[in-house]
Parts: C-alpha cells; structure tokens; sequence
C-alpha cells in the first residue's frame, strides 16, 4: 500500500509539473506575441511625444496672440524668427552707416568753424562775422556732394553700399573717384549690428548696445581721419552711460549698475591720465590726448569698473602691435604720433560682447 501511494502521489507531482510547464510555455508564446505590439506602441507613442513637442517649440501664431493678450506671456517676433532680428539690425547698420558718413566728415569741419569764430571773437574784441546766408554747415544741411565738382548726389545713389557699386567708385558727373572708406563704413556699421545682435540675442541689452557700437565706429574713423574725439561726442556718451546705469529693466540693470558706472566713469579717465602724466614727465611729450581720457571714462560709465582692465589692456596691446609693425615692417618714424581712440574703441566694443567671459577665464588663468 505504501508502495502505490507512494507511486500515486509521484504521479500526480509529474502531472502538475507537466501542467504547470505548459502554462509557462503558453505564457512565452504570449508575451512573444505581445512584444511587437508593446513595441509598436512605445514607437507610436515615442511619436506623438516627438510631434508634441514640435509642436510646442513651433507655438502657432494665433496661440501667440492669444497668450499675448491673456498676458501670461511675452511671445516677441524676433524669438520665434531670430534671423529677422539678424536682417533687421543688418538693414538699419548700413543706414545708419551712411549718416556715419556724413557724421565723420563734418564734425571736425564744425568744431573748426567754431574755433575760428570763437579765435575771430577773441583776436577782434567784437562778435564775430556771421556766415552769409546759404552756408549753413552742419549734420543735415548742405545736402551731400562730390568733394571734386560740388555736384549733388542723386537719391538713388546715396543707397549704402549699392550706391557706391552702381557708380563703381566715381562721381556721376565728373568721374572723380570716390574714396572706399564711404561704403567700407557703411558694410562695418551693418555688420557689427548684425554681431551685436547675434552675440546678445533681441534683448534690450541688444537696443542700447547698437547706439554704443556706431558712436565707437564713428569716434574711431574720426581719430584715424583728424586724430581727433570730439568733446561733443564723447562727453554725451560718458553721461549717457550714467544715465543707462539708472534704468532697470524686469528687475536687472542693463549693462551695468549705478555704483559700477559711477567708479568705471572716474577709474576710466584717471587710470589714462595717469599714464599721460607719467609719460610726460618723463619724456617731456604728450603721450595721448585728453579725448582718449574721455572715451575711457565713456566705456567705463557704459561697461562698468570691472571691464576696464580688459579693455585698456587689449586696447594698449593692438596699439603697441601695429605700431611696431609700423615701424619694423613699413618703415614708420617711431615718434610718428598713433591715434589711440580706435584701439580703445574696438577694446570697449569687445568688452561690451564678451568682457565677462574673457575676465573670468583671465582670472582662472590667474589662479
């Protein structure tokens, strides 16, 4: 007996075995089965999550429009098509160049005029001669002319750039040549707009830094023309940058605060009048003008104190490296004087881009 139970209850332990290995191979076959479908659905899923968020980055127009006027959210042109920013600043640089133009070639003439009236006044004791009538001289009038033959230049030739290709660099009625700097100006002024944006985004940061960037343009094509920075440009600029450092924008200043453009206004000036000191009394020479001091009080009031070292250092590097290779490579006079307002110039402008960046590799270099 305890032989048969003992077969019986073997028995049915090998039944259930055999039952329970069939459930497992019928679960197998089903979960083969199941796994394209699972598959499938995470394909088709991972899908729609992908459109979804196409979708999403591409916000249609009327969603725009309506979350404008909800005002939950600022959606601007310029963030959904960013290249329109780039087209924009580009178009408005090359117009603003022209007036650069203009700007660069009759300020100096100005303050002439205005010094020889005010050394008439002087030299006579009595007000100076007024000017006949007609020879009005200034930013908007006389219109622009060909410096050989007086002629006025047509409207379809003042088009930046274009103008100057379709007369092929002459004058219209004479065929005096023209000088390239015209439209070389006009093509800098499109394209540092288009950097200035590209570098800062459309930001407001982006507004005030154009006007920045075409006064440093026209200050250096003055320096280089009359080794000359007007008074009447840059001292504007210093108290522009003062200004700016009181306007706050969401929260945050926009290029610098008041403290900081208060200390880089005065650190600005006095850093280079103390070299201009230095030199002169050891040279008994003029070492730069007193226009350099002013536009590195500008940069300073516009970038802040922190920015300054960067600037002043980059801008006596370039200085220093075109006038030896001046002298050792064209053969220059070594006291041929160097304008210095384009260096500082071109210094403050990549400060204004990139100063924070390079200053905080230049302190982990240092450390």
């Amino acid at each position: 007996c305890s032989l048969t139970g003992r077969a019986s209850m073997a028995l049915r332990r090998l039944r259930g075995g055999r039952v329970i290995a069939r459930r497992a191979a019928r679960t197998r076959h089903r979960l083969r089965g199941a796994l394209p479908v699972l598959a499938e659905c995470r394909t088709r899923s991972g899908r729609a999550e992908s459109r979804d968020l196409r979708l999403a980055k591409s916000t249609s127009y009327g969603e725009n429009r309506r979350r404008c006027r909800r005002g939950s959210e600022r959606v601007e042109l310029f963030e959904i098509f960013p290249w329109a920013a780039w087209v924009s600043a580009g178009l408005l640089g090359l117009v603003v160049g022209s007036f650069l133009n203009v700007a660069a070639y009759r300020v100096p003439i100005m303050l002439e005029r205005a010094w020889r009236a005010q050394y008439r006044e002087l030299e006579a004791a009595s007000p100076a001669e007024p000017l006949p009538a007609g020879e009005a001289f200034n930013l908007w009038t006389p219109r622009s002319a060909c410096p050989s033959c007086g002629a006025a230049v047509a409207p379809r030739h003042n088009v930046p750039v274009l103008g100057y290709l379709l007369l092929r660099g002459r004058c219209a009625r004479c065929r005096a040549r023209i000088s390239p700097r015209y439209p070389v100006v006009e093509a800098a002024a499109g394209v540092l707009a288009v950097v200035v944006v590209w570098v800062l985004g459309p930001t407001w940061q982006a507004l005030v830094a154009l006007p920045l960037t075409w006064t440093l343009l026209v200050l250096a094509v003055i320096d280089i023309d009359r080794q000359l920075l007007p008074d009447s440009m840059t001292l504007p600029l210093m108290w522009a940058g003062l200004l700016l450092s009181l306007v706050t924008v969401d929260g945050g200043v926009l290029l610098t605060d008041v403290h900081s453009s208060l200390i880089g206004a005065t650190a600005g000036y006095l850093a280079l009048w103390s070299v201009h000191q230095t030199f002169r009394l050891i040279t008994g020479q003029a070492g730069m003008g007193h226009g350099d001091f002013k536009l590195a009080a500008a940069l300073g009031a516009w970038l802040g104190w922190q920015v300054l070292p960067l600037v002043v250092l980059l801008a006596a590097a370039g200085g220093a490296a075109v006038g030896i290779a001046g002298v050792v490579l064209l053969g220059h006079p070594r006291r041929r004087p160097i304008p210095f307002g384009p260096y500082l110039a071109g210094a403050g402008w990549v400060g204004l881009l990139w100063g924070e960046p390079l200053m905080t590799h230049y302190g982990q270099l240092l450390a």
